[in-house]
């Protein structure tokens, strides 16, 4: 999927990552297992989730498809909950960047990857 900014990226990311949790929330209620507080979802960027929580903002996301608009719904009916993670903090970063060591480490280390030294 071709997005035409970064905040529509990540939108699109914030709402499949909502389809997810919306079809593991309905598999735990089956298994008597229902949670009754909305699902956090981080995101690291402020626009993506401004645009989430207030509908006014839709002016700036108008050029969206509106399929990815239920994210707005599952927010509003506490679903989900959408937070801000600092990007210094993501931890899919060790997945997919380059990254100097000591940030490396520090993400590895978020992950709860310990290094086992055989010395």
């Amino acid at each position: 999927m071709v997005s035409l900014s970064t905040t529509e990226a990540e939108f699109i990311f914030a709402a499949h990552c909502a389809c997810q949790v919306v079809w593991i929330r309905r598999v735990l209620e089956r298994l008597n297992c229902k949670q009754v507080t909305p699902t956090i979802i981080y995101c690291d960027n402020m626009s993506t989730i401004k645009v989430a929580k207030n509908p006014v903002m839709h002016g700036r996301s108008k050029h969206m498809d509106v399929r990815f608009h239920f994210l707005r719904e599952l927010y509003r009916e506490s679903v989900i909950e959408l937070k801000r993670c600092n990007t210094r903090d993501q931890v899919a970063d060790i997945m997919i960047k380059a990254l100097k060591m000591d940030t490396f480490e520090k993400l590895r280390n978020l992950m709860g990857i310990r290094v086992v030294s055989n010395e």
